[in-house]
């Protein structure tokens, strides 16, 4: 039985099950429909596997060594973030009251396949531009090598169930929203949720963008 992997996991299982911007958009999203729900929990898992592979190659050390690339990153990641909670607020606010979030007797409506792709690339830029990833990684992965072992099989691995772990519980979260479904888009509730999403994602967003540099 491999302990530092069993460690490992219950690690990385809680590191991705933190509540952030990626499960704030996975729950938005969600509350469209199932498909964008789980289209986004999708686009988490691929900017997850961006930084991952980042990690393994060895790029994510020289984006953490420069500030000047890596604030460049935080700036963007933030500005998207805070482009998603203004753009949720903007939406709340012209939708009609009696709207809520799919059709009037509280079923979604079906996304057209434009709007599975939007909310596969929000969930992917909203996790490949969270600048934080690189610090936890680089921080993370080498701590569970074993001594004599070599370092690129093994941080593959930790990378790889990383990514599965993200496919396992971002799905599980939209799945679990899509269930309370009719319950979630009764139009004042999924007002609230939806409004409570938009107000996390600009707080998020802001302290990105005016916050100091994350090292």
């Amino acid at each position: 039985m491999d302990a530092q992997l069993i460690a490992f996991t219950g690690v990385a299982a809680g590191m991705v099950a933190l509540p952030g911007a990626d499960f704030t958009v996975v729950v938005r999203n969600a509350l469209a429909s199932r498909t964008a729900g789980l289209a986004s929990a999708l686009g988490v898992a691929g900017g997850l596997l961006v930084h991952t592979a980042l990690a393994v190659a060895g790029l994510a050390a020289v984006l953490v060594t420069m500030p000047v690339l890596f604030r460049t990153v935080q700036l963007l990641g933030g500005a998207y973030v805070l482009y998603l909670g203004l753009s949720t607020l903007y939406a709340i606010r012209r939708r009609p009251a009696r709207d809520g979030s799919g059709t009037p007797d509280g079923e979604p409506e079906r996304p057209a396949p434009r709007e599975f792709g939007r909310a596969l690339r929000q969930g992917f830029l909203t996790n490949a531009l969270n600048p934080k990833a690189p610090v936890l990684f680089l921080s993370l992965l080498p701590q569970f090598v074993p001594d004599g072992q070599p370092p690129l099989p093994r941080t593959l691995l930790l990378a790889a169930l990383v990514v599965v772990l993200a496919l396992i519980w971002f799905p599980a979260v939209a799945l679990l929203v899509d269930r309370l479904g009719r319950w979630l888009r009764r139009p004042r509730t999924a007002r609230a949720i939806e409004g409570g999403s938009g107000v996390a994602l600009t707080g998020l967003g802001l302290a990105l963008v005016t916050g100091p540099l994350l090292r």
